[in-house]
């Protein structure tokens, strides 16, 4: 059988800029674990384009929330030229009602302990509507298909070592979506960091653990960066703060090649924190925690988001100096965004604060899909629009990149260099995050699957009315 896998996604930013990044790992993944007799290609829709006229038996969709409209009308595209269409990912988990008045099956949850079967029933023509996979210990996951990428990706090599968060942080879909903590084998992951069939020198130097906290759990963390040390590496990945009071830990992640590390910091101000359920943060310790990995030489990237509970037009705007002040090397700013299966979506769709008028396509991490407790949404769109474009302007990314080539070891500046030249870049040419309010692409197939309408009478409807397509 023949299988396309799709990771769909839509550009988020007004210009474009994503090509020749870093690919997720899910396309890659499902890959290695579909058995050697079937045909399997991997369509990243962030650098290609998906063939509608494909030869593929089985299409396969994973997505986010935010490109839940372009998976739907990429669906029933495959679908109108008479393909089987399935999907998976975070947002086909949380929504499997909508979903499935779509797709001909969906996917719930990890896909490890369904997919062979799923794809047997598709080979005999018993697919059935759903599967819903266990999350099964993470023994015996082969190897990423590499081979299966393009090679426009700047960074390919992305490892998936641990899954879960000790945390539960009032946002963030992990603790439902991969519950508990688990570790690979330890040689299981060095197998994947061995692989080496990558053009560029810094394709085979750089490691991504896509990871969202690498290092909770201190004596595998050890045994596995132990065992890095020889391969001389550059890795990098997401972890908590809480690291910075180890100066073991932080040592052996120096001599095994760290070169970055990204911090979920969120924000500067203690109500924003209570609100995000992150009391493992304290502000009056950032500086020191950061200075910490600067003392070896690690970059630090750090996530901020506007729009928590405590903030205000002016707070959010605040941030652009504080994090320069703390020492942030490289931040990432988006806008709160209360998905689907996070405390946050329950407690705003209970107090009636998410918009009725935003369809998934604003659900992106840059737009606003709920009303803010201090401001206006439009307030909080401008006041996030102000913050990108002042954090990323050229004086202070310039500052960054400067400060770097005193604190950061060649690897770790390298990557400032590129991250603050990139979006610096982006900035002074004024290309912002995109605005959804301004653009229509969506808003008629989002209004129509978050109706009440009848399911089927919704599917017919949706199909007429994108039955020529619509533009990317």
């Amino acid at each position: 059988m023949k299988i396309d896998i799709i990771v769909v996604y839509v550009g988020r930013y007004e210009r474009g800029h994503e090509k020749n990044f870093v690919p997720p790992i899910t396309g890659i993944h499902l890959a290695a674990i579909t058995p050697d007799h079937h045909d399997v290609r991997v369509i990243h829709q962030q650098v290609q384009s998906p063939d509608f006229n494909t030869d593929a038996d089985l299409v396969a969709l994973s997505f986010f929330s935010g490109f839940a409209p372009e998976a739907y009308r990429l669906a029933l595209e495959f679908r109108k030229r008479g393909k089987t269409v399935i999907a998976g990912g975070p947002h086909v988990t949380f929504s499997p009602k909508e979903a499935s008045r779509i797709f001909d099956s969906v996917v719930l949850g990890e896909a490890e302990s369904v997919w062979p079967s799923l794809l047997s029933d598709a080979e005999q023509g018993t697919l059935r509507p759903k599967y819903t996979g266990q999350a099964l210990p993470l023994d015996g996951l082969p190897t990423p298909r590499y081979d299966l990428l393009p090679q426009s990706f700047f960074v390919p090599r992305v490892i998936q070592a641990t899954r879960g968060c000790p945390f539960t942080c009032s946002f963030c879909t992990v603790p439902t979506l991969n519950p508990g903590f688990r570790m690979r084998p330890v040689d299981s992951v060095l197998k994947d960091i061995d692989y080496n069939k990558f053009r560029y020198w810094w394709q085979r130097k750089v490691v991504w653990f896509w990871d969202d906290n690498l290092t909770a759990n201190r004596r595998w963390i050890r045994e596995l960066l132990a065992k890095m040390v020889p391969k001389k590496k550059w890795w990098l990945t997401q972890a908590s703060m809480d690291i910075a009071e180890d100066p073991a830990l932080l040592d052996l992640m120096q001599k095994s090649g760290c070169i970055g590390i990204f911090f979920g910091i969120e924000s500067f101000g203690d109500e924003s924190l209570h609100f995000a359920g992150k009391p493992q943060n304290r502000v009056n310790e950032y500086r020191r925690k950061i200075s910490e990995l600067h003392k070896r030489g690690m970059c630090v990237m750090a996530g901020f988001i506007s729009g928590l509970d405590g903030d205000t037009p002016q707070s959010i705007h605040a941030m652009a100096k504080q994090l320069d002040d703390i020492g942030v090397d490289v931040p990432f700013l988006s806008i709160l965004t209360p998905f689907r299966g996070t405390p946050d979506y329950k407690r705003y769709q209970d107090e009636g604060r998410l918009l009725p008028d935003r369809g998934w396509e604003f659900y992106n991490g840059y737009n606003v899909t709920f009303k803010p407790r201090q401001m206006s949404p439009s307030e909080l769109l401008k006041a996030h629009r102000n913050l990108w474009q002042e954090a990323f302007s050229l004086r202070r990314s310039f500052r960054r990149i400067v400060k770097g080539v005193f604190r950061l070891r060649w690897g770790a500046l390298m990557m400032s260099i590129a991250m603050n030249g990139f979006y610096s870049l982006k900035a002074l040419r004024k290309n912002q995050p995109v605005n959804f309010e301004n653009r229509t692409t969506y808003h008629e197939i989002s209004s129509l699957i978050r109706s009440e309408m009848h399911p089927n009478q919704k599917e017919k409807r949706i199909a007429v009315s994108l039955g020529s397509g619509c533009d990317v």
